[in-house]
């Protein structure tokens, strides 16, 4: 078995401990927000942490109201620019702490008077040196270069984040996501049988949309670099704008189909897509009874019901639970071509770009 389907596995208690051990910092920074909220906020992340911030991009603007960029660490490293970051709450996200741009964008950000918060797996890294405030995810050492329980790590941050923001994030629910996981990894021997389908596939499409459009971003990026299938990644709006003219008989589509108010546009893709003879596999959960009842689509259905009519919007906390199946399914389709997940060619744990 592959390290990187145990670490995987491990996520439940990753997430747990990440929650339990946070929190107290987190009530913290609450009231220091509470006294001076950020007018606008800078997101700053490489490779699987970029699509972690994509995904805080759509939280906080949705759920504080708060402008939201995502930083371009190149207009630092590459073209000396100077940026007034003054009055703004900026954001770096590493798994490992050592991303050198990353760390030039937070380091540039203290300089011009921002409040920084650095968001890592590794309390000694620079990162956590760098950031004024650290949100440690407490996943463990993570052995396998395909990030996985990092990733989620950072998604449950992005929430306490938002939580401390004044956002309208329950902790209740924060504390049911480790369960809502584990139900997902109760999924295992479903999603590998369904695995081997794909066995010889070499191009796919990955659609999400909304909270899930950065999750289409981290399956198509676990696709890649771990079976080596070029997936392209889109939301189910843009598709629609030409790239739909790749579809063809028999060509995969990979959908996230959580109900509420993207679902109605998620379910014409998949109509559409049906039209042109394309295979769709979906992952939605019991609250979406009619996306798992779609005739000709095979579904990976988590047992929970993660819809909450108390929530806004309603499919707020699915994200996270969501990208668990298609972690499963990327490392078991990695063994069934024969691959090893661990080590894809060419890439390394710790990667440093200017």
């Amino acid at each position: 078995m592959s390290k990187m389907l145990e670490e995987i596995r491990q996520q439940p208690s990753a997430l747990e401990r990440t929650f339990r051990s946070e929190l107290k910092g987190i009530e913290k920074l609450k009231a220091l927000f509470a006294q001076n909220r950020p007018k606008f906020i800078i997101l700053a992340a490489r490779g699987t942490s970029d699509n972690a911030a994509q995904f805080g991009r759509y939280l906080l603007e949705i759920a504080t109201g708060i402008p939201v960029s995502l930083a371009a660490p190149s207009i630092f490293t590459l073209y000396g620019a100077r940026v007034d970051y003054s009055g703004a709450l900026v954001v770096a996200i590493s798994q490992s702490g050592e991303s050198t741009d990353t760390n030039l964008v937070l380091e540039r950000a203290r300089e011009c008077g921002a409040f920084t918060v650095g968001i890592t797996n590794e309390a000694s890294s620079t990162l956590a040196k760098i950031a004024e405030h650290v949100i440690l995810v407490r996943a463990g050492r993570e052995k396998s270069v395909a990030a996985t329980k990092t990733y989620t790590g950072q998604l449950l941050s992005m929430y306490m984040l938002a939580y401390a923001l004044g956002a309208p994030v329950s902790l209740d629910e924060l504390r049911a996501l480790p369960e809502a996981v584990a139900g997902a990894l109760q999924l295992e021997d479903e999603i590998r049988e369904k695995a081997g389908r794909y066995r010889f596939m070499e191009n796919a499409v990955v659609v999400g949309r909304g909270l899930n459009y950065a999750n289409a971003f981290e399956w198509a990026l676990k696709l890649m670099e771990t079976c080596y299938v070029v997936a392209e990644r889109f939301s189910s709006a843009d598709f629609l704008h030409g790239p739909i003219a790749m579809v063809e008989r028999s060509f995969p589509v990979f959908l996230f189909a959580p109900a509420g108010v993207t679902w109605p546009s998620i379910g014409e893709m998949i109509t559409r897509v049906h039209s042109l003879g394309a295979e769709t596999l979906i992952i939605t959960d019991q609250s979406n009874k009619e996306a798992a009842a779609m005739k000709g689509t095979r579904a990976i259905v988590l047992p929970s019901s993660l819809h909450r009519k108390s929530a806004v919007p309603e499919e707020l906390y699915t994200p996270l639970p969501y990208i668990v199946p298609a972690q499963i399914l990327a490392a078991c389709l990695a063994e069934e071509k024969g691959l090893n997940p661990d080590q894809p060619r060419a890439l390394e744990k710790v990667t440093r770009t200017m």
